[in-house]
């Protein structure tokens, strides 16, 4: 079993920094992936760690995409009201609440389980994650 320069296994710091982006903590799961860019040797957690990253940074950047959406529908009403009209679609922020609510949700289960997998440091293969990866570290 591979050391990491802390003590821990290799596996566990991978475990950690997916576990990490469980948080919601940008600073958090970026200080980690520092920490092993800069001091750790291991290839297998170096694209772990980074892997971890452009995970957390994709769904963060889904979500405040999906989010702009009632931003655009309260701007749209706030220029009718200067007109003195009005505009509103009710059920766009249930859908929006839905959509987001949901992407928590998938990124809480696959953080979860590559979590768990990096452990024994293993990985779910993402191609799209992947094949970026691949081709710039």
């Amino acid at each position: 079993m591979q050391k990491t320069k802390l003590g821990i296994s290799v596996g566990l710091l991978g475990a950690a920094v997916y576990f990490s982006g469980l948080f919601n903590g940008l600073l958090l799961i970026m200080i980690m992936v520092g920490y092993v860019l800069l001091v750790e040797d291991n290839e297998w957690l170096r694209r772990t760690s980074v892997k971890a990253a452009v995970l957390y940074i994709i769904f963060a950047l889904v979500s405040s995409i999906v989010g702009l959406i009632p931003d655009f529908i309260t701007l749209i009403s706030s220029f009718c009201e200067i007109f003195g009209g009005s505009f509103a679609i009710p059920f766009i922020s249930s859908i929006v609440g839905f959509i987001i609510g949901a992407l928590d949700f998938v990124k809480a289960v696959l953080f979860i389980i590559l979590g768990l997998k990096s452990l024994n440091q293993g990985t779910i293969v993402i191609p799209m994650i992947d094949n970026l990866i691949n081709k710039y570290m």
